[in-house]
């Protein structure tokens, strides 16, 4: 599966875009939306290039939604499910008690799962519990 436009639109909603590198809120130099792969303070950006990192960090998002999960999704239950790790990072995913949950077919108690994940460096941060909010509410449509 491929993430859809919708999908696409909730992560940019919660990373924003900015062109200069910057520290995240766990102190990683992150760019664009949220691109943080050989990002060094000081770096700058075009909107081009932003947009080209958020392709290249959204395939390996579906890359790894695609490779973990086995069971059945609806294009919501996986852009939910792509925005969920493009920001929390494939092995966060891999080891979580969502995916458990998900591939036991619990889809409710996975959906559950998004909440606990509203910390970044210990601390519950309020733009966390707003996107796994968002996450849980898109994975539930029906």
């Amino acid at each position: 599966m491929k993430i859809s436009d919708k999908g696409l639109a909730l992560i940019k909603e919660f990373e924003g875009v900015r062109l200069a590198a910057y520290l995240d809120s766990v102190g990683v130099p992150t760019i664009g939306y949220g691109h943080t792969k050989g990002v060094q303070m000081g770096d700058r950006c075009s909107m081009e290039e932003a947009a080209a990192w958020l392709a290249e960090d959204c395939e390996e998002a579906e890359d790894c939604v695609n490779g973990a999960v086995n069971v059945p999704l609806t294009q919501h239950e996986f852009d939910a499910l792509i925005s969920f790790v493009f920001n929390l990072g494939c092995g966060n995913f891999r080891k979580s008690t969502l995916l458990k949950k998900l591939l036991d077919s619990d889809y409710d108690g996975a959906a559950q799962e998004f909440q606990r994940w509203d910390k970044a460096g210990g601390q519950v941060l309020a733009g966390l519990t707003k996107r796994r909010l968002a996450e849980a509410r898109l994975f539930e449509l029906a």
